[in-house]
Order: C-alpha cells, then structure tokens, then sequence
C-alpha cells in the first residue's frame, strides 16, 4: 500500500512460500488491500479480474477458456472475486492436476462458495486472509487514537476523510456484497441489524435483544450473523471452556473486522481516553492483532476468551497457554489482576499477560503488566508463542 508520500507499506503475509508446492485461497474484505498486494508480490502473474464485466461474461459462458487459456504452468494465475464464478473452480481445479499451475484465488466473501457447494480443491489449495493493516506494517506510521477511532484499513489509515470514507464502505458493502449477490430479500432490515450488531461489537452476543431492537425474528438474526461471517465482516470469539472450578458463560463473542467499520456504524466519530469507549476499542484491536497474527502462521492456533459466570474475564486465551488482559489504564491496579489471578487457579497457564497503557513494563507476582507496543513487539517477534 501507498501512504501520502508514495512510500510502500510492507504487509506481513507471505504466499510464496505456499505456491512453491500449492495454490492458495486468499480472502478478506473489499479495501483490504489484495489486489494492490498481489501485484507487489507476483507482477507477472497472469490476472484475471472477475470484476471487470467483459471478464466475467467471457468466463461465464464459456468457463473452459481458462484452459485454453493457460499453458505455461511456470507462471502464477491470479484469479480476484473468485466467488462471482464458483463453476471456474472445476477448470482451476483440472489444470492444477493436469498441468500443475499454481493459482491465487481471492474473495471478499466465502457465502456463494460455501452454499452452491462448489468444488473448493481439496487439499489441493491452503487458505489465507488479509486483514486490515497491523502495528508492526505500519511502524513510525502507526498512531494509536486514529487506529482505535477510523481503524486500520488501507483506504483509510491515509485518508484526509476518514469518517466519510468509512460510511461509502458500508454503503458499498450493502449494494455490492448484499443486494447484488441476493444475500437478503430485505435489505432495510439487514441494515437495521447491521447498526444493531455493530453496537455489539466486542461483546457477546445477545440474539433476543438484537432481534428486539433490529425488529426482525430470533432466526433470522442467527442468519444475518452467518451473513456476517461469510461475508467476512465479522468472526466469532469463541468461549474457553476448560476450567476446572468455576462455571464459564458459553456464548460467543462477536468482533467486526475493523475498529472504524463498527464505529462509522455507531456514528461515532471520536473516541475520548478513559472513557469506556476508548476501553472498548482498545480491547477490539488488540482482537485484531491477535486475529491477524494467528491467521497469518497458519498453524492450529487458537484464540478464545473466558468469562465466569462469577464476573472474572479474561479477554483473550492463547492456545490454552497465554492468559491476556487488555485495560486501557495508564496505572494498573492490583484489583485490575483479579482475573488473572483467577485463571491461573483454573488451568496452568505459560504466561499472564495484562496489555494496557502504562508506560513502562514491569512484573507483579508473575504477572506481566506489558506496555502495549511491548506486547505487539513480542508477539510480532514470535516471542508471545514462537
């Protein structure tokens, strides 16, 4: 990606050493930056845009051109929007076997896939995601308060109109991803359930409440969060459920990809420090960089969170290894510890980690209370979890 002054932002996503023996999926959101990245990396790949209308039709009706198309398997083939034309796969998937090309295929949304039952290759093709960009891609252009409020978005970490950007994302989100691809007769409805859910950003979610204020059924509440899933505008935080003494809430937590989607959905505009917004959206990005992380390796890694029904939290649950904390406090508390203390009785755990504002790091009891670019610093470093 390009700042203001034309400089390129290194991403840390690397597929190369995948297509040295596979394809790859490659999904995220629109503006997420794939296409601008793919030509980075690949540039003579050979490009196949499935937005441009002439492509599209092309392919269409006649999906064996891609056969014909393609004969020199030295070459990678980048297929972007590869959800517009799920049938394309079977042609993917034959010159994989016959002619062992190596493909990137990008989508903004895994729904058409998933629900025509496409061919999705198998083993043929690992799957990656490009997320919105981190503190370690950014470096000296990182700035906190503006990541927390607009978010990490390419299109709009540069942006002299974050705000007005952010609200034409939604809309195209709507038109683009919801109404052309029939994802919901009702869009008005979804609409309402989208700010609704948006409210409930980093929070567990409530279906009966969210039904309640968006005005539409229970069930279709549950499909409209499928919707949000697919379409990859939001994951699940899922709960820890191996503690040994106290009872833990079962329900899942819901983020939205990106602090400055949920926040342009709230109307919000600003966020003030020691506020518990600010708390909110402090917590909500270190979900993302911690999503992003572990996405990125690859590997089984899993992200939880725990919650008892006695009132201790823990935000984040590292492979059943890292117990984090996150409290956008500039001076931590002993009573700040409570749930630290609490986890540690529930399971053993590596580390204790409590990520907030202080401004320098130090070590209570074997907890570690890390300044939060300490922690981002260590976890990029693959020294959180190598």
């Amino acid at each position: 990606m390009k700042n203001n002054r034309n400089t390129i932002i290194p991403r840390k996503l690397d597929l190369r050493p995948i297509l040295e023996r596979k394809s790859c999926f490659l999904f995220g959101p629109r503006q997420t930056g794939k296409s601008t990245w793919l030509q980075q990396q690949f540039p003579d790949a050979h490009k196949i845009d499935l937005l441009e209308s002439d492509t599209f039709l092309r392919y269409s009706a006649a999906p064996q051109r891609l056969r014909e198309e393609i004969e020199d398997a030295s070459q990678v083939v980048v297929i972007d929007e590869i959800q517009k034309l799920p049938n394309l796969l079977d042609e993917v998937h034959w010159l994989i076997e016959r002619r062992k090309v190596r493909f990137v295929l990008t989508g903004s949304s895994a729904r058409k896939l998933k629900r025509t039952g496409v061919n999705m290759l198998g083993g043929r093709a690992r799957s990656r995601r490009m997320h919105p960009f981190v503190w370690a891609e950014l470096g000296e252009s990182f700035r906190l308060n503006e990541a927390l409020c607009f978010g990490l978005m390419p299109s709009v970490v540069f942006s002299d109109s974050p705000y007005e950007d952010l609200r034409a994302y939604i809309g195209d989100y709507l038109t683009q991803e919801i109404a052309a691809e029939g994802v919901t007769r009702n869009l008005p409805a979804f609409s309402r359930f989208l700010e609704v859910a948006a409210l409930g950003h980093g929070k567990m979610i409530n279906f009966a409440s969210v039904a309640s204020d968006a005005q539409v059924s229970k069930s279709t509440v549950t499909n409209y969060y499928q919707v949000l899933e697919d379409t990859l505008l939001a994951s699940l935080l899922q709960p820890w459920r191996r503690g040994k003494t106290r009872k833990a809430i079962q329900t899942p937590k819901i983020y939205l990809f990106d602090n400055g989607i949920a926040h342009a959905l709230q109307g919000r505009k600003s966020l003030a420090p020691a506020t518990p917004e600010y708390g909110d959206a402090f917590e909500s990005w270190i979900h993302h960089e911690l999503r992003t992380w572990v996405d990125l390796r690859g590997t089984v890694d899993e992200l939880t969170y725990w919650r008892s029904t006695s009132g201790f939290e823990v935000d984040f649950i590292l492979n059943d290894e890292i117990a984090i904390e996150v409290k956008s406090k500039k001076i931590i508390a002993e009573r700040d510890l409570r749930s630290l203390r609490a986890i540690a009785e529930e399971a053993p755990m590596r580390r204790h980690l409590m990520v907030c504002l202080e401004s320098v790091s130090r070590t209570v009891d074997g907890i570690e209370i890390l300044r939060w670019s300490d922690f981002l610093q260590q976890l990029w470093a693959g020294k959180i979890l190598p």
